[in-house]
């Protein structure tokens, strides 16, 4: 026992000739140096964003790429045109994205053609008339269906001798939509870009009922200080505004009569024939739905046969689609009529605004009729059109109260520049 409690002298002389054995780093080090190599991988595996499947690609992508125009929906915090204005680039913006979106979705999801004909596929028969257009025979929209015709437009006829229309713009019906819906978005983003956000900056959050009396008042001494200084120098303002005005008349009168120009000529009495369309008697009326939207029409389709001659198959083509088309046609119809009116309306309005300092006063005390009718008159008079344009704009954001009192101090403000320059 004694022998194997104390070791041999040799063994301890192995011992010392043996070498050392390594030696671990001390812990604390180790850490700091771990902690200095690895941060920036660490911290940068922590804000990668975890693996995700690829969303699925169909039909809901494309409402995807619409997705922006939610924005036209909400209510705007400050008010810088007139409801006017606001007809054509939210109202109408919204109708024609949302009927783009109708006969894509139509077009492009659904079966927009079938087409009926013997010996040839029916897939290569839809797929060529698609493309190269269907026609019918417009001497041949009235009459007994079955009896005089198989279906409205569509029956036999003569080579040089009866009309043939052929109908290709509904390939083109979405895209025109979406390209009128940037046409009538252009006055407004001109607008915006020119206006600069300047009836914003200067209401300042005064179109709150509720604010504290000091911060109020600093407010509208900024205001009151703002005109005087920059008296009879804001007419380029306004009339950037008119000009945004002129062009939502011109374009929506262009619309017009470029859509007569995409439907052949049939879009300027399109709504006038469909209201007379239901006046008249069954046997005797034309449906112009039907000729300008034919819901049936024929299709040729050459093919050479086995001799090497030159075969030809006519086909009838089912649209669905244009069961669509011409709602879509006769809403616009009424509601581009009813815009244009509307914008004349506006423009014979501002040429007489701009013409009679008295329709100014008028407005002026309209928009601020809790003040008193000695101030109003005492602050129209020193005004321009430009300084009209952007006070009598302040008095649709700002609380009546709150501009019942501007208004006062800025007639007091004048009185005492007329009473110094009078000393």
């Amino acid at each position: 026992m004694a022998a194997l409690s104390h070791p041999s002298p040799a063994s301890r002389a192995a011992a010392r000739r043996a070498p050392p054995p390594a030696r671990a780093l001390p812990r604390r080090r180790s850490r700091l140096r771990h902690s200095a190599l690895d941060a920036r991988p660490i911290r940068a595996l922590r804000s990668r964003p975890a693996y995700s499947a690829p969303r699925a690609r169909g039909p809901s992508a494309m409402f995807d790429v619409f997705g922006s125009v939610k924005g036209l929906l909400k209510l705007d915090s400050v008010c810088i045109d007139n409801n006017v204005f606001r007809l054509h680039y939210k109202a109408t913006v919204i109708i024609l994205i949302a009927f783009s979106l109708l006969v894509t979705s139509r077009q492009y999801i659904g079966d927009p053609i079938d087409c009926i004909v013997d010996e040839i596929p029916l897939a290569v028969m839809d797929t060529y008339c698609w493309i190269y257009s269907t026609f019918t025979i417009p001497n041949r929209l009235t009459g007994r269906v079955g009896q005089d015709m198989a279906y409205a437009g569509v029956a036999t006829h003569v080579d040089g001798k009866d009309e043939v229309k052929y109908h290709k713009y509904y390939q083109w019906v979405c895209f025109v939509l979406f390209f009128q819906a940037i046409l009538f978005y252009v006055p407004r983003y001109l607008w915006k870009t020119w206006e600069g956000g300047r009836i914003k900056m200067l209401v300042l959050d005064l179109n709150c009922p509720i604010v504290e009396e000091e911060s109020k008042c600093d407010r509208k001494k900024l205001l009151v200080d703002y005109f005087f200084a920059n008296l009879n120098t804001q007419n380029f303002y306004a009339f950037r505004f008119f000009i945004c005005e002129v062009l939502n008349f011109i374009n929506v009168v262009g619309q017009i009569y470029f859509m007569d120009f995409f439907l052949d000529g049939e879009f300027t009495t399109y709504g006038r024939d469909v209201v007379r369309f239901t006046e008249m008697e069954p046997e005797e009326r034309e449906d112009p739905m039907a000729r300008v939207f034919p819901k049936m029409t024929k299709c040729t389709f050459h093919k050479y046969g086995p001799s090497g001659t030159v075969q030809k198959f006519d086909g009838l083509c089912v649209l669905p689609l244009n069961i669509v088309n011409e709602k879509i046609y006769v809403f616009l119809w009424f509601w581009f009529i009813i815009l244009s009116i509307l914008s004349g309306i506006s423009l014979v309005y501002r040429a007489v605004v701009v013409a009679g300092p008295r329709v100014r006063l008028y407005l002026l005390r309209a928009r601020s009729r809790l003040a008193l009718q000695e101030q109003v008159e005492t602050v129209s008079s020193k005004l321009q059109i430009g300084d009209w344009f952007v006070l009598y704009q302040l008095g649709k954001n700002i609380d009546p109260l709150i501009y019942k009192e501007l208004m006062a101090e800025l007639s007091e403000k004048f009185e005492e520049a007329k009473g110094s320059v009078g000393a």
